[in-house]
């Protein structure tokens, strides 16, 4: 009898303790997540100012590095702000989820109390932790922008110092992909190089190495370069080389593989730019050959934009070189979700915002493929499509094993998936191989392929070519306009499954 009064008194003590616990868990979670939602707050005001100095400071022809480099890490701070905010939002969306289904666990008969309230203790306990941490970078992140934005006021007077930018008409520069995205300061940087004096003495011929994998957008850079006003102006002649090997090259001969890309004969001045494409690595000795010839053949003050993949060009350059990689997780979520959303407030979809967010991990940084998922997706705003479409670029990247942040090589032979929910029988299913890419010029506008990428992701071609065939994968809204082509085959594969 005593046992049996002992065993109740203790399982009482263990039930207040446990009800003045889940009272005081219940209190401090609620108090997080109030100075959550004021920081999420305070947050997006901040975000809002840091947005307004940074488009008004990409209108100035800023010539100070210091101006520069502040107005970069702006940028990179407000990326980082937006990419927080939402990456916040999604996952209180999927806590809240989490919770309806634990409710409706613990609601069902065929599970024992004791079991769900340890599973609801170490729950309560996980999201705490996370409610902490997330919490704690959320106050940070708003220091850090507290902190620039108390700095704003001087910053801003000397940035109305700056002359603004010649605007295109508002209908150009409106949607994202008509912009060259994320590469403002490196535009800036080779501006300011191009416009710099060289010295009278000592070297004549400035060189500015732009290095960076493919597709990574170095043409697109040098184009934008090469089509400011400033540059046009500063110079009587650009010129672009077509060739990729200087071992047999002369003066003559290399101004032959040249072809004009702009001229400015009011100028009354004789600076030229000549701008380099590579591919890998140039002979050293051939380089030099060449470089000492056009110093004595061209006017002081002329400069060279050399771009490729190798690194070991760094090292050619008489300037500090500017090296492109991959955007941060942060700002190619900022780009992704333009193109995806537009006009459309993300906000009302959090579900999409979310699959969103996932499919933008995946994807590893890829412009090209950005404006393809985007297209596909844009078509269809529903949960479910956008989820069958993570599931296949999840397939995608793994049938492919792609590192996240690198792109494959042109000769790889890869697949492209299909949207399964879009097909007309499971007996229709294939993978498309891509036996290698290519780009071609706006010249060929004319001859580009009628079918695209798009077409084989959603299925809306109705007849497609037997065997080996020519697909557009993109075409580039922005200069210099290139069209990017795969060469790939249709491979039936009628044992593959749908994933439910």
């Amino acid at each position: 009898m005593e046992a049996l009064i002992s065993a109740v008194l203790g399982d009482i003590v263990s039930r207040a303790i446990s009800v003045v616990v889940k009272k005081c868990r219940e209190q401090t979670t609620a108090n997080e997540e109030t100075t959550i939602e004021d920081n999420l707050q305070r947050l997006h005001q901040l975000l809002l100012r840091i947005s307004a100095v940074v488009e008004e400071a990409e209108g100035r022809c800023i010539t100070n590095q210091g101006m520069i480099r502040q107005v970069s890490m702006m940028i990179k701070q407000m990326f980082r702000g937006y990419y927080l905010l939402d990456s916040l939002k999604c996952r209180n969306n999927k806590t809240d989820e989490e919770e309806v289904s634990l409710s409706s666990f613990a609601q069902s008969k065929f599970n024992p109390a004791k079991r769900f309230r340890r599973l609801s203790s170490n729950t309560q306990i996980e999201s705490m932790e996370i409610g902490r941490d997330n919490s704690k970078k959320l106050k940070q992140a708003v220091l850090v922008l507290e902190s620039m934005v108390a700095d704003m006021k001087e910053f801003a007077i000397f940035l109305m110092s700056y002359t603004r930018m010649y605007r295109q008409p508002y209908s150009s520069y409106l949607f994202i992909d008509k912009c060259m995205f994320g590469r403002q300061i490196e535009r800036e940087q080779a501006i300011s190089f191009l416009l710099q004096a060289e010295p009278l003495v000592g070297g004549n011929l400035g060189v500015l190495p732009i290095v960076g994998p493919r597709l990574i957008g170095k043409s697109t850079l040098v184009e934008h370069v090469c089509d400011d006003e400033r540059v046009r102006n500063h110079f009587s002649l650009i010129l672009r080389y077509r060739g990729n090997d200087f071992t047999h090259e002369t003066a003559a001969t290399f101004r032959d593989h040249c072809v004009i890309k702009h001229q400015n004969i009011a100028s009354g001045k004789e600076r030229s730019l000549v701008v380099i494409e590579l591919l890998g690595d140039v002979d050293e000795g051939a380089w030099k050959r060449l470089l000492q010839t056009s110093e004595r053949c061209t006017a002081h003050g002329s400069k060279i934009i050399i771009t490729s993949r190798s690194e070991n060009m760094l090292s050619v350059g008489t300037t500090q070189a500017i090296m492109l990689r991959c955007l941060s997780k942060e700002a190619y979520w900022y780009f992704f979700k333009m193109l995806v959303f537009g006009s459309t407030d993300p906000e009302e979809h959090p579900k999409l915002t979310s699959i969103a967010m996932e499919l933008a991990l995946l994807m590893g940084g890829s412009f090209i493929g950005a404006c393809i998922v985007a297209a596909v997706l844009r078509a269809n705003l529903s949960a479910g499509f956008w989820s069958s479409v993570l599931r296949e670029v999840r397939k995608y990247t793994q049938n492919n094993t792609l590192v996240s942040g690198e792109y494959p090589e042109d000769h790889m032979t890869r697949y492209v998936w299909s949207i399964p929910e879009r097909l007309r029988s499971s007996e229709d299913r294939g993978l498309f191989l891509i036996h290698h890419s290519h780009q071609k010029g706006p010249a060929t506008h004319g001859e580009v392929p009628r079918i695209t990428v798009v077409d084989l992701i959603s299925r809306t071609w109705s007849t497609l070519p037997r065997g080996k065939f020519e697909v557009l994968c993109w075409r580039s809204l922005i200069p210099p306009y290139y069209n990017y082509m795969h060469y790939c085959e249709l491979v039936q594969n009628k044992n593959t499954r749908t994933e439910p």
